[in-house]
């Protein structure tokens, strides 16, 4: 490797054989209890929880370390509001053939609609976006704040791994979740208030499920080891 500036790796655990493969198994037991719903409660989440996390998040490998994206966690009536009026509005269209009949046909296991209730119901709203350029904020030679803006790099690659942690962190927080992509989603940039350098990747939906949420049949039919993976 070339020569940089680096430090030893001092929090590794290395666990015994034996303790290994339990917490695999224990990992894989608790994550495949998650399930994405679409009926959630109005039952508060407490800031503190939505905040740790963000910061696992945060911890996500990402192309040379620029960290390209920017979360926005929802917690108001209004701007919640605004977000399901205009996700809504775009899914009309959507459903109203802009799909095409074949991602229709595939959705129709699935019971969605264009109605979408829990955007205002749910007691957060995260909204994920990619950014263009960015990097680490540096501190100059006198103490001042330099913003980097060079290009960031495997985007879509860095910021799909932060949100897959983010989503295991609230289910591990023991929140339910949903992942929303309405198309077109740009009118997130202006209700969330983001620039241009910034491109919405993401809505996610976090809080407790309603007493009456349910989770489709076919949502609950995952590919086998052998369908998924290859050993070589």
């Amino acid at each position: 490797m070339q020569q940089h500036d680096c430090s030893p790796l001092s929090d590794y655990i290395e666990y015994p054989e034996a303790e290994m493969l339990e917490r695999s198994q224990d990992f894989y037991n608790q994550v495949k209890r998650r399930h994405s719903i679409r009926s959630f409660s109005d039952r508060p989440v407490d800031k503190e929880v939505i905040e740790n996390c963000l910061k696992a998040a945060g911890t996500a490998p990402s192309g040379a370390n620029h960290q390209p994206w920017h979360f926005v966690a929802v917690s108001s009536a209004g701007i919640k509001k605004k977000i399901r009026e205009q996700a809504e509005f775009h899914e009309r269209g959507f459903y109203e053939g802009r799909a095409g009949e074949e991602w229709l046909e595939a959705l129709k296991d699935l019971g969605t609609d264009a109605d979408k209730p829990y955007l205002e119901h749910a007691p957060w709203l995260i909204a994920i976006f990619s950014q263009k350029k960015g990097g680490i904020t540096k501190v100059g030679s006198k103490g001042e704040s330099e913003e980097d803006k060079k290009t960031n790099y495997y985007v879509h690659e860095s910021v799909g791994i932060a949100t897959g942690i983010l989503i295991t962190a609230l289910h591990n927080a023991g929140l339910a979740t949903l992942t929303h992509t309405p198309k077109p989603m740009s009118f997130l940039n202006k209700v969330c208030l983001r620039g241009d350098n910034e491109r919405a990747y993401m809505l996610l939906i976090a809080g407790y499920p309603n007493k009456d949420a349910t989770v489709p049949a076919h949502a609950q039919v995952k590919k086998s080891l052998e369908d998924i993976a290859t050993f070589l």
